[in-house]
């Protein structure tokens, strides 16, 4: 997404310089393609508005997750299971074998018009079916194609197929890692998904999405897209907390903001989650990152909002803002990366929201909603009277400088033993 600083002149000047600028597992890459959806594959050279709208509330026992490539999800869970794949509670048994699994090797991200899309990316590997991991880190890395890395800041995201998508409908896929790309250079980060263990056994497949819109191998229009790059290592021992199961609670969810017409609660419902039997302890995990510029507060990639995920009728608030974008652990990059983003910047991860709900859930279920700090868009096309716009734009919606504001939100729970 083109930064919200990136006025006309800036602009300019910004594509200017983008110019310059243990046991081995598994895997799974067989090709395939189907729409904008490829399978992985390895060692190839060479701002979106898809809403992911909810539809109503729902009730949660296991399964589902966001809907990758943030298209049509429906706000909460599917039906495939997300515990040990029947339904029943994860059970790891005794500490395992270290292992490494890679399950995207240099897989190509990018858009081509007619000539074929390849935003999204999926591969399957086989991780340990069972055994207790004290640690388990996902290693991300994105490297440029021989175009050149696209030369703007992409959201993208990384998450486990739990239903596989028919007649149009999307794959359903539970968000393990979020990152925002680097302007024009490369990237390599490191998530601990440890407690996301009842996700990541037996054969899994695995599907990453970049929101990038150029083409592969035209170094003239901003760069080649991505080469992704993933693998996990599991490290055999006993956790701290043992993850019994994983109940994604959101779909990855478009959630508009600023505008009456369309309410938080329109697109991300409340749901009721059914407890598994024999867990002791709770948290939630949530991705909130804000989009959108040239609004009113230049909301919401650069405004800060208070979040409140309510569990029971406990909140637990936070402000998503991201100061360290300065300080980001992609070096070089060659467009407004410093500045501070609603719970993101450019070239680094995002921080999952992680919250200790144990006491907050009932005894075999719980309701949780999410809110956001009241917030009126009046830089808007259907605004009574149009002010307090950021960019110099009017009130109506460009593509560009002035875009709608919005957050991506994905949540789940997780019960422990």
């Amino acid at each position: 997404m083109r930064s919200a600083f990136c006025a006309s002149l800036l602009c300019a000047v910004v594509l200017l310089v983008a110019a310059g600028c243990g046991t081995s597992l598994q895997v799974d890459r067989t090709p395939s393609r189907d729409g904008d959806a490829a399978a992985g594959t390895s060692g190839v050279d060479g701002g979106a508005d898809e809403g992911a709208q909810a539809d109503g509330g729902g009730t949660i026992d296991a399964g589902g997750g966001l809907e990758a490539g943030l298209g049509g999800g429906d706000g909460g869970a599917g039906d495939a299971a997300a515990t040990d794949g029947t339904g029943a509670p994860f059970d790891p048994g005794a500490p395992g074998a270290d292992a490494t699994v890679k399950v995207f090797d240099r897989a190509p991200v990018f858009f081509d018009g007619a000539n074929g899309n390849q935003r999204t990316v999926s591969a399957s590997g086989v991780f340990p079916p069972s055994g207790l991991y004290s640690s388990i880190v996902l290693h991300v890395t994105l490297s440029c194609p021989q175009a050149g890395c696209d030369h703007w800041d992409r959201f993208g995201t990384l998450g486990v197929v739990t239903k596989q998508g028919s007649g149009g409908t999307p794959d359903t896929v539970i968000e393990i890692a979020r990152f925002m790309t680097p302007y024009c250079v490369g990237a390599t980060w490191d998530y601990d998904v440890t407690d996301l263990r009842p996700l990541l056994a037996g054969s899994v497949k695995l599907q990453g999405f970049i929101d990038t819109w150029v083409p592969q191998g035209n170094p003239a229009a901003n760069g080649g897209g991505w080469l992704l790059t993933a693998s996990l290592d599991f490290k055999g021992g006993v956790p701290a907390k043992i993850p019994l199961a994983t109940l994604p609670i959101w779909t990855m969810t478009q959630v508009w903001y600023g505008d009456p017409a369309k309410p938080a609660s329109g697109s991300i419902p409340p749901q009721m989650v059914t407890l598994p039997a024999g867990a002791t302890a709770y948290a939630m995990r949530t991705f909130v990152t804000g989009h959108g510029q040239g609004n009113a507060d230049n909301c919401a990639e650069f405004c800060s909002k208070a979040h409140t995920l309510t569990v029971g009728t406990t909140p637990f608030t936070r402000q998503v803002w991201r100061t360290d974008c300065a300080t980001t652990d992609a070096p070089g990059q060659c467009g407004t990366s410093m500045y501070p983003r609603a719970g993101w910047c450019p070239g680094a991860d995002v921080k999952p929201w992680q919250a200790d709900v144990t006491q907050a859930v009932g005894a075999t279920t719980a309701s949780v909603s999410y809110g956001v700090e009241s917030y009126d868009n009046t830089c808007r096309p259907t605004a009574p009277q149009c002010a307090g716009c950021t960019l110099g734009t009017g009130c109506m919606y460009d593509g560009a400088n002035h875009t709608e504001p919005f957050f991506y939100v994905s949540s789940l729970l997780i019960a422990y033993r």
